[in-house]
C-alpha cells in the first residue's frame, strides 16, 4: 500500500512531495464513472481523462478525432467517481496548437465544466505561448513530450523517438522550458530508458513515463490496454495485468447459453 494512501486528495504538491522523497507515482487512464470510482478506490494516484477514448472507446484509428465537448462529457463522468486521485484532462487536437487564446478558452471549458484539477497538452516549444497563457489562469498543466500521439500525421509512425542526437537533445530543452514555465509535471512517452533517466534526474518536477523505462518517477498506461481488454495492440512497454477480453467473452457466451436453454432466469430469479 502506497504510503500516500491516507491522504485524503492527491495535489500537485502532493506529487511534489512524492518525487522528492522518492516515492513512484502511479497513474492510468479512465473514461467513465464506473472505471474511475474502482482506480479511485484502489488507490490511484492520478487518473488520466485520455484522449485514448477516442482510440479505446470511439474506435477511431487516432487520437485526432476526438472532439472538446466529448472530453469534458468523459471528465464529468470520471470526476463524480473519484474522491482521491487527482484527476488530469487531455486537451484534444486543434484546442490549442497555434492560437494561445483558443487554449486558454478550451482549458478553462475543461476546468469550469469538469472539476478536474489540471490539463495535459503534448508539445515542447512550440506550444509555450499557449501553456504559459493557460498558467496564467492558474490552471495546472502537465506537459508531454516524446511520442506524441496527436502528430501522427507529423511522425508518420509511432515508432520510439529521440534515438537520435539532435532530436535527444530538443526533447531535454523542451522539459527545461516546460518546467520552467511552470508545468507541475511532463510525461515522456516511448524514449529511450537512459534518454527519460537525464530528463528526470535533471528536473524537480515528476516526469512520469509511458515506455520511457524506469528511471521516471511514475508510470502510465490506458487502462484498456493494461486490463487486456484490447487486444490488438502490444508494444514492448505494456504489461498486460489481466485478459479481460477473454473473461468478458466467455462471461457473455455463458449468458447466451443461459438464455437459449432457458435456464436463465431461474425459480430464484424472478419475482
Amino acid at each position: 500500500m502506497s504510503t500516500e494512501s491516507h491522504i485524503k486528495a492527491v495535489t500537485t504538491h502532493v506529487l511534489a512531495a512524492m518525487k522528492l522523497r522518492g516515492e513512484k507515482i502511479s497513474m492510468l487512464t479512465a473514461y467513465d464513472y464506473s472505471m474511475a470510482k474502482i482506480l479511485d478506490r484502489a488507490g490511484i494516484d492520478v487518473i488520466l481523462v485520455g484522449d485514448s477514448a477516442s482510440n479505446v472507446m470511439a474506435g477511431h484509428k487516432t487520437t485526432l478525432p476526438i472532439t472538446l465537448d466529448q472530453m469534458i462529457y468523459h471528465a464529468q463522468s470520471v470526476v463524480r467517481g473519484v474522491e482521491r486521485a487527482l484527476v488530469v484532462v487531455d486537451l484534444p487536437f486543434g484546442t490549442y496548437q497555434g492560437n494561445s487564446k483558443e487554449a486558454l478558452h478550451s482549458a478553462i471549458r475543461i476546468m469550469k465544466e469538469t472539476g478536474a484539477q489540471a490539463i495535459k497538452m503534448e508539445g515542447g516549444e512550440e506550444i509555450l505561448e499557449s501553456v504559459q497563457r493557460i498558467l496564467s489562469a492558474g490552471i495546472p498543466v502537465m506537459g508531454h513530450l516524446g511520442l506524441t500521439p496527436q502528430s501522427i500525421n507529423k511522425f508518420g509512425t509511432y515508432v520510439v523517438r529521440a534515438r537520435d542526437e539532435q532530436e535527444a537533445k530538443k526533447l531535454i530543452e523542451d522539459a527545461k522550458k516546460l518546467e520552467e514555465v511552470g508545468c507541475f509535471s511532463i510525461i515522456l512517452e516511448k524514449i529511450p530508458a537512459q534518454l527519460a533517466k537525464v530528463v528526470t534526474e535533471n528536473a524537480k518536477i515528476p516526469i512520469i513515463g509511458i515506455g520511457a523505462g524506469k528511471y521516471v518517477d511514475g508510470q502510465v498506461l490506458v487502462l484498456h490496454d493494461m486490463l487486456g481488454i484490447t487486444t490488438e495492440f502490444s508494444p514492448r512497454f505494456l504489461r498486460r495485468y489481466h485478459n479481460l477480453f477473454l473473461e468478458i467473452t466467455a462471461a457473455v457466451q455463458n449468458y447466451i447459453n443461459d438464455v437459449k436453454r432457458q435456464d436463465f432466469p431461474n425459480e430464484n430469479e424472478q419475482y
